[in-house]
């Protein structure tokens, strides 16, 4: 426990300096977000106006650094990032509580489905070595050094345009009003077919590849040895003693992977026009958005800290090693 404790406190202190660093980067910035949309209006504004509109974006302009920062953490606590330029005048928040869920929903469930499969199709082929599975690594080197968005742009052109099997952009039928209905959901499901099948595709070979060779180092370990010896079965020596010890980097990976299904696959969801916080940062970085980009970048520091505390609670139960530290 006192490992957890040091981790914890290590990540809270990163947390305060990725918050602090989010406060202070766009203010040392030239201008600020109620200039850039007054430009992009081509109109003249008065002083008061202005002030107005900085006010909208939660700027305090004539107060003094260390005040806007003590303020600066009381909207954090309120939920208030301001309002976006690019979706003027919807509030940053809301403009990340509506593309959140997508990109959890789709990147989340390819994530966790490519990993499973990766260790297990890894584990297998380093366990029968010289199988036709294990036969199969340069096709799986291919593809797990193939980018997302190449993949994404063959997918769409043979299973969108070609065969017609797939829409390929969207995240659900022109029409339809989101809700919890069986119309809706079968439309969000099939349109995210296609983008999920391109990020296992790519992602479960590099877990594949990295499972089989930590699997063939731990296998030549004594307790290995020992336990073959023993007599127990196949299965229990791949699965409980060989596997068990050779997952704990893959953890790290996967952990690190769900701190990243917040950014979203950026590339990906640009491809197929998906509306996750990826595409909302696409356009956020297109359009100069400012205040839509800390919102997006503080959430996504927030959830890598907190799947890295999640890796570490896990090696915890997983190596008897970090229990007695």
């Amino acid at each position: 426990m006192r490992y957890l404790g040091r981790r914890l406190f290590f990540y809270l202190l990163t947390a305060l300096a990725a918050i602090t660093l989010n406060f202070f980067i766009p203010r040392l910035m030239p201008g600020n977000p109620a200039e850039i949309l007054v430009a992009r209006m081509k109109s003249r504004v008065t002083p008061a106006e202005l002030h107005a509109f900085e006010l909208q974006f939660g700027l305090q302009t004539h107060a003094s650094l260390l005040s806007q920062y003590f303020s600066y953490w009381g909207d954090l606590f309120r939920g208030q990032f301001g309002r976006s330029i690019t979706y003027f005048p919807e509030p940053v928040i809301d403009v990340i509580r509506s593309s959140l869920p997508w990109t959890v929903v789709l990147i989340g469930a390819a994530t966790v489905i490519s990993f499973g499969i990766g260790t297990l199709l890894g584990i297998i082929a380093a366990w029968k070595r010289g199988s036709l599975l294990d036969g199969l690594m340069p096709v799986t080197t291919f593809f797990s050094s193939t980018p997302y968005f190449w993949l994404a742009l063959l997918m769409i052109f043979w299973l969108a345009h070609d065969v017609h099997a797939f829409p390929s952009s969207g995240s659900y039928a022109v029409g339809l009003v989101p809700g919890i209905t069986g119309s809706f959901i079968g439309s969000a499901v099939y349109h995210a077919l296609l983008p999920a099948f391109t990020i296992v595709i790519s992602s479960m070979a590099g877990w594949l590849l990295g499972m089989r060779n930590m699997m063939i180092t731990t296998m030549s370990e004594d307790y290995v040895t020992v336990a073959e010896a023993k007599g127990l079965t196949d299965r229990r020596v791949m699965f409980a003693y060989a596997a068990r010890n050779a997952l704990l980097p893959n953890i790290a990976g996967f952990a690190m992977s769900l701190g990243f299904v917040v950014s979203g696959a950026l590339l990906v969801e640009i491809v197929f026009s998906y509306p996750g916080i990826g595409y909302a940062l696409y356009q956020a970085v297109t359009n100069e958005d400012y205040p839509l980009m800390q919102g997006i970048f503080l959430v996504i520091t927030l959830a890598v800290l907190l799947a890295n505390l999640l890796a570490d609670t896990c090696y915890v139960f997983l190596d008897p090693r970090v229990r007695a530290d």
